[in-house]
């Protein structure tokens, strides 16, 4: 969901000092809890379609003025709503087509040191606390199903793991998505 450029930087459509488009209209007032309301939705979902779009033309197109966009995106960082502007990249198209799921019994008291080893594997993509059998459920990648091995090893070639458990990814029929909550959030 990146925009072109930062939505403050001299020169961007979103810059302080551009003028707001002609017929832009008043945005309902900001939501006072802690849900989004209808424009939260629709600007989210439009930076993600579009990631490289600017703020004047995210107010041209859901039709509020420029420092109602810069203001609702600035509230939605500060409440952590939007992570960051980032491009999504894809393991597969960098080399890594194989992901799979471990899950990871650990000895007590080594959740602190085994989360900092995990963080130095560059192929763990993610790393959950979990409850249920396992006490960690982590996303991994490798280049191939024999790299997968020793990326598994270098997962588990830690004393504080003491057991796990390992499914590889066939398909991704649903992939990671927001959007649909994001609509159903703005709705309620």
């Amino acid at each position: 969901m990146p925009p072109a450029h930062s939505p403050n930087s001299p020169g961007s459509p979103g810059a302080p000092n551009s003028p707001a488009p002609q017929g832009a209209s008043a945005a309902p007032p900001v939501s006072t809890n802690d849900t989004i309301d209808p424009l939260d939705g629709r600007l989210i979902r439009l930076l993600a379609e579009e990631p490289r779009i600017g703020v004047l033309e995210c107010s041209r197109r859901l039709q509020v003025a420029r420092g109602t966009v810069q203001a609702r995106l600035d509230r939605l960082q500060a409440k952590g709503v939007i992570g960051g502007f980032g491009p999504e990249v894809d393991p597969a198209a960098i080399g890594y087509p194989v992901t799979a799921f471990a899950t990871l019994e650990i000895s007590q008291g080594q959740g602190a040191d085994v989360r900092a080893h995990l963080a130095s594997v560059p192929e763990v993509l993610e790393l959950h606390t979990i409850t249920g059998i396992g006490d960690m459920l982590v996303r991994i990648v490798a280049r191939s199903n024999a790299d997968l091995q020793r990326v598994i090893d270098r997962v588990l070639g830690f004393d504080g793991i003491v057991r796990s458990s390992t499914a590889i990814v066939l398909e991704n029929p649903v992939p990671y998505r927001i959007l649909p909550l994001v609509d159903q959030a703005a709705a309620e």
